[in-house]
Parts: C-alpha cells; structure tokens; sequence
C-alpha cells in the first residue's frame, strides 16, 4: 500500500494544485519512484489511498497497467491519518501481512528486503517490521531504538550506549495490528506501533541509503538537482 492522503500542508504553494506525491523529482513524480521500485522487487498489487485532489493520481497512474502492477484505489472523502487510512483499505487488501510505504518520501530502498519479515510475521509473534533511518536534520531526536533487530521505544531501555533512529516510512504490517481501528474515521499510526513496540511483538532494520522526507519546497528542489546530476552524470 502507498498512502497518498496527506494536504501537504508544507509544500504549498505547490500542493494547491498538485497531490504532493504527482509532485516531480529527477523527472518522475514521487509516487512513480516507487511504484517502479515495488514493482522491480515482485509486488504486482498496490493499494493507493487519496483524499486531496486524488482523482489527479487516478488519472495520471490509471490501473498500473503501463507500470507493470495492478492498482486499486481507496478513496477518502478526508484524509484519515495513517492508521485510519490503512484500516479502510483493508477491504482492498486480501493479504494477511502487507507492505507499506509512505508517498511522500523518496527512498532507494530495496523493497524486495521486505520479503524475509513478510514471511515471518504470520507465524510468529510480532505484529509489524520497521525500516528505519538516519536522523534528519529536521527530526534530530529520532523515534525508536534498534537494537539486534528488535525495537524499543524511548525511555523504555535508554542508555549511553543506545541511539534512537527515524521511521521511514516503509513497514510491513499484520492485519491484526488495525482489527480495533475503527473505519473512515481519523487514526494515527504511532500509538499503534508504541504498544506493538511495548509489547516486544516489532522487529526493524536499519537502511543508510538515501532517504528524503520530501516535506518543504526547498527540500523537494534540492532532491531534484540531485537526482537530475546524478542521472545526467
């Protein structure tokens, strides 16, 4: 599933006229990157949820026909949060455990990584698998601890010898995770993974490739020289 729901409050002007994940980067707008990406590392079904202006994504990616997959799309009349959102997809989900993927951020990740804990997850214990990340420059307190691929929360075992690491974005997730998330109504993601952490039932990975939270105008530009130089090159 890519979630694709958000105003992007933050990249407006931008986003009054575009859905923040059509907006382009390296000559591709953010959500092709990782369509290609997941389609490269064998998922032929993607879910893609939308609120604002989401009829633009419904027409510039239609049924993923021309990308190589098969998309189905979950329509909001209001962005639902993260949780909300995947909660009222799951109807369009036929999988017990499922990636998902934030659609505004840019990521060289490998997705076909996933595979391992997608395996994992239904027999076992845990209830979802974290990619983490460096911290950004904008988010310097980090979220989670990693530690011999088990995550904690903060606070919970914090010592000198521990560093918290950002959520990316990318996770893998046990439909059971949502079963009390109530449907079309707002819910975030964090509380949810908290009490998985808390209850030792989340399993992580660390990923130091590139990694943009493609959050301001700025950073969007910035991204998109880079990725332009690094092709043109």
């Amino acid at each position: 599933m890519i979630l694709a729901a958000g105003r992007g409050e933050r990249m407006r002007p931008l986003t009054d006229h575009t859905p923040k994940p059509l907006l382009v980067v390296g000559g591709k707008p953010l959500i092709v990157w990782h369509i290609e990406r997941l389609c490269a590392a064998g998922f032929t079904r993607i879910v893609i949820n939308h609120a604002h202006l989401g009829q633009q994504i419904e027409a510039a990616l239609g049924n993923g026909a021309g990308f190589g997959v098969s998309i189905a799309y979950s329509r909001e009349v209001s962005a639902l949060e993260t949780a909300g959102g995947i909660a009222t997809a799951l109807p369009l989900i036929d999988a017990e455990v499922f990636a998902v993927v934030n659609g505004d951020i840019y990521c060289e990740y490998d997705f076909s990584r996933l595979a391992g804990p997608a395996a994992c997850l239904p027999a076992g214990h845990d209830r979802a698998h974290l990619v983490l990340v460096d911290n950004p420059p904008q988010h310097p307190q980090g979220d989670f601890v990693l530690d011999a691929g088990r995550l904690y929360n903060p606070g919970s075992r914090l010592s000198a010898h521990d560093s918290l690491l950002t959520f990316s974005g990318i996770g893998v997730y046990h439909r059971a995770l949502f079963a009390d998330t109530a449907v079309a109504e707002k819910a975030p993601l964090a509380p949810l993974l908290r009490w998985a952490i808390d209850a030792g039932r989340v399993s992580g990975e660390h990923f130091d490739g590139r990694w943009v939270d493609v959050g301001t105008p700025a950073r969007l530009a910035t991204l998109d020289g880079e990725l332009r130089q690094h092709h043109a090159a």
